[in-house]
């Protein structure tokens, strides 16, 4: 078994054919094919499902693809490390739900180093890749939330990834509507009185169930609802559906129009916690350190 044959065993499962994931690949159908089986011989188990209507993971199969990411993850880190071009490079990376506030410590943290060749990155992702991000070293630091409704498997999932979570802040709940929506200029609003108008919340569809979601008020029944998981998208539904989506309030200010946003405050009471996570035992750069700190100036704000 080798790296290859790992990566080509996630491509076919994130593809429709082999066809498909050779196309992807840049190797030609009868290869792929021959090192997939190769690699089923040597491991003993059948890892794809192969009919004439296409292939499908068999159940050996999802649970060698659940470990096989966890490698990839971690080979890439390493090859980004000690076989990149320049092995000098400061590196830093941050993981993280979508808060400006996040966004703005991880650039705070450049100008105060200004380091003279760095190679940083920072992820706006799921709850759950998060989560794991933090645990598999591909990230120091992650910003996340919950709310009472997925507390519970949030702090489970912590626990099970070694993590360690800091609280920065207990926010109420909001919605975001465009400027020109009929309910912009309330300042506080029922759900069931945006029955008629679609939610428009974050596709956590990478996750098992939905307790994973990022907004509050996770387990109302939406009469109207769609999922998007993308953020121009999401605005560009809002604006032209007169739909609204769940937040934090934290535009950039409770009352500031961000792109022709405004949050509401709900009356429904579902607080979002806010804080982060790094793995538990483990030593931070000087630069989470310094990102660290800049997210806590946000909890000292709060207090």
């Amino acid at each position: 078994m080798n790296i290859s044959q790992i990566k080509y065993v996630l491509e076919v499962s994130n593809s429709s054919s082999i066809r498909e994931a050779a196309t992807k690949l840049f190797i030609t159908q009868p290869a792929l094919s021959s090192s997939i089986r190769e690699l089923e011989e040597e491991l003993g188990i059948l890892i794809f499902e192969r009919t004439n209507k296409g292939i499908s993971l068999t159940e050996d199969g999802r649970e060698f693809v659940t470990y096989a990411k966890k490698v990839v993850s971690q080979y890439e880190i390493m090859e980004e490390r000690y076989f990149s071009r320049d092995v000098n490079k400061e590196r830093f990376s941050v993981s993280t739900q979508h808060y400006n506030f996040s966004i703005k410590a991880f650039t705070n943290v450049i100008k105060k180093n200004n380091p003279e060749k760095f190679s940083f990155s920072i992820h706006e992702t799921k709850t759950k890749k998060v989560l794991e991000d933090v645990r598999n070293l591909k990230s120091e630091v992650g910003v996340i939330s919950f709310s009472g409704a997925n507390e519970a498997i949030i702090k489970k999932l912590m626990k099970e990834y070694g993590l360690v979570f800091t609280p920065l802040m207990v926010r109420e709940t909001y919605i975001y509507v465009w400027k020109d929506h009929e309910f912009a200029g309330r300042k506080e609003i029922s759900i069931e009185e945006l029955a008629d108008y679609p939610c428009i919340t974050f596709d956590q569809s990478d996750d098992s169930n939905y307790y994973l979601t990022e907004e509050a008020m996770a387990d109302y029944d939406f009469p109207r609802h769609i999922k998007s998981d993308d953020r121009a998208t999401t605005m560009e539904l809002i604006s032209e559906l007169h739909g609204y989506s769940i937040g934090s309030g934290m535009l950039s200010g409770d009352k500031v129009i961000l792109k022709g946003m405004v949050s509401i405050k709900l009356k429904e009471e579902d607080p979002l916690m806010i804080g982060y996570i790094v793995r538990k035992g483990g030593t931070l750069s000087s630069y989470g350190v310094d990102y660290v700190n800049e997210l806590l100036k946000y909890k000292e704000i709060q207090d």
